[in-house]
């Protein structure tokens, strides 16, 4: 890891760059990719998954069967660890329902605002390098407790044509109406443009590499929506001199062991922190059956001296991490200072590894500094807002002056007249 001492305010953007920093390149390779499976739909996408994932794919829809099997493939240990799992996240995002507050905005003007469900959506859950079932978790539950009539996921085959059991299992406990055996960026324009077996789809949610990011980002300019830019995975640790050298040691470790192209960053006003993260890294490092890919990512990943908690604030805010953890002294001041951030993770004893599994808060979050201006998934995602009004006979006498007034002022004389006929038939009766 580069170690960077006390750097100059303006060298601090310099070190916010992330592994990917030209997405443009990235775009232009998938570009074709999308094209293609818009084009020849299943035919591209069977071709793209012999040459991407290397296995044939005869048919992409996952049967009951094969569901029924996976099922029974998961020990009865993981299954308890994941309904209990599924308890959290169900409480966390139910409580974010909303109750219908009707206004009057004025004598006779009422206003509100009512929540419906997105009816399609499609869920996009990386199995590559890692099977991540828990995403599974983190986007059916929400998609589901909003209401999504049809939730479709697409996920990566392994060499042998099959998806992992836990996958699957989760799938099955959560309401997903259909699974699909298809990865990277064909699955997301498989979702986006709709092809012979796999369905079109409203919006398209969760993480996943360079390629899938790309891949979400393009289809945008098409109309299909989605969560958010979620690249590979990053975290911020930002230490002090009372922080547990080995517990931030994992927790970077931790993010780093996601891909190559993840990033880790330590950021402390503490010099012996560094030294003793160092010792810890290299240690853990040695039990991890990931240590190769993980020393991929460490190499564009950052320990970082600032002179104060002040400055680590700041760099934090224009970091704008996906997770940050907050090993200080005074966490919970620290907290309230935070403005840029998908998910924080308070003091020693909460690991960001807790958000990704069984805490119940969403593990889907913006990377890539997005945190600046997107939130992390959460129930209304699945959602879209639709709002009324309804006006009496004499809120429209009291609030229709007002109306034709603008209304002539921007020289849009046909919403005048909407108003001042209204008014003419009120003032003969």
């Amino acid at each position: 890891m580069e170690i960077v001492k006390y750097p100059a305010r303006d060298q601090w953007q310099q070190l916010t760059t992330r592994a990917i920093s030209n997405q443009q390149e990235v775009i232009e390779k998938i570009r074709p990719v999308l094209t293609a499976v818009k084009k020849d739909k299943d035919k591209a996408l069977r071709d793209y998954t012999s040459r991407f994932d290397g296995v044939e794919i005869e048919s992409f829809r996952v049967s009951e069967e094969e569901i029924r099997q996976g099922c029974l493939n998961v020990s009865n240990q993981l299954k308890g660890a994941i309904n209990e799992a599924v308890i959290n996240i169900r409480k966390f995002h139910e409580s974010q329902k909303h109750t219908v507050n009707k206004v009057e905005t004025a004598p006779g003007v009422v206003c509100w605002q009512r929540s419906t469900a997105i009816e399609k959506v499609g869920l996009y859950i990386p199995g590559g390098s890692a099977p991540l079932f828990s995403t599974v978790l983190m986007l059916a539950i929400p998609a589901s407790i909003a209401g999504c009539k049809e939730i479709v996921l697409c996920t990566p085959p392994n060499k042998q044509g099959k998806i992992h059991p836990a996958i699957l299992f989760a799938a099955h406990l959560t309401g997903i109406t259909s699974i699909f055996k298809a990865g990277g960026a064909q699955a997301i324009a498989a979702m986006a443009y709709g092809t012979e077996t796999i369905p079109a789809v409203d919006k398209i949610f969760g993480p996943g590499n360079s390629f899938v990011t790309a891949a979400k980002q393009l289809v945008t300019l098409d109309g299909v929506a989605i969560d958010m830019p979620a690249g590979p995975s990053e975290v911020e640790v930002m230490a002090d001199a009372s922080a547990n050298a080995g517990f931030v040691a994992s927790d970077l470790l931790s993010q780093a062991e996601h891909g190559p192209d993840s990033q880790a960053i330590l950021v402390t006003d503490s010099e012996p922190l560094i030294a003793e993260v160092q010792k810890e890294i290299t240690k853990q490092l040695k039990t991890l059956p990931r240590a190769e890919t993980t020393k991929k990512a460490l190499n564009h990943s950052r320990l970082i001296l600032l002179k104060n908690q002040t400055e680590m604030l700041d760099f934090t805010n224009l970091y704008a991490p996906e997770h940050l953890i907050l090993s200080v002294r005074n966490y919970s001041d620290a907290a309230e200072k935070i403005n840029n951030a998908g998910s924080v993770f308070l003091g020693n004893y909460t690991p960001e590894s807790a958000g990704d599994y069984a805490s119940g808060t969403n593990h889907t979050l913006p990377t890539y500094g997005y945190a600046r201006a997107y939130s992390g998934v959460n129930l209304d995602s699945f959602s879209k807002k639709i709002t009324f009004q309804e006006i009496s006979g004499d809120g429209l006498q009291k609030l229709g002056p007002v109306i034709e007034t603008m209304a002539e002022a921007e020289e849009l004389e046909a919403h005048k007249m909407a108003v001042s006929l209204r008014m003419d038939a009120l003032n003969k009766t």
